[in-house]
């Protein structure tokens, strides 16, 4: 799957994850959720600037529940649940997040 944005052609694999993470914008990460039938909300971007985050801080992407542990922690129970997380990210929270954070697939996802 390919993407333009700004004049660049953006590569992914066959699940949509980038070949190239340092090519991630947020024009892309708009491009990706719009592809999926997403209009980023605030809310999104908050998921999307934590899982980046916590990506730049530890090398790894978490799964569903480390998600909901460290969103939990940060955020609160109510943006730590996975019925909010599912809300915003249907196709589930690490790895449609991910994906549109421009980030490795989540280990352990199908």
């Amino acid at each position: 799957m390919e993407f333009e944005i700004d004049g660049n052609v953006i590569d992914t694999d066959p699940e949509g994850y980038l070949r190239d993470l340092s090519l991630w914008s947020e024009g892309l990460a708009n491009a990706i959720a719009a592809k999926e039938g997403l209009s980023l909300t605030q809310n999104h971007w908050e998921v999307i600037g934590f899982l980046r985050q916590g990506f730049a801080e530890s090398g790894t992407v978490p799964n569903i529940r480390l998600m909901q542990k460290a969103m939990t922690k940060e955020y609160g129970p109510e943006k730590g649940n996975s019925k909010y997380l599912y809300e915003l990210f249907p196709y589930g929270p690490a790895k449609q997040g991910c994906r549109i954070a421009g980030l490795p697939k989540p280990t352990g996802c199908v």
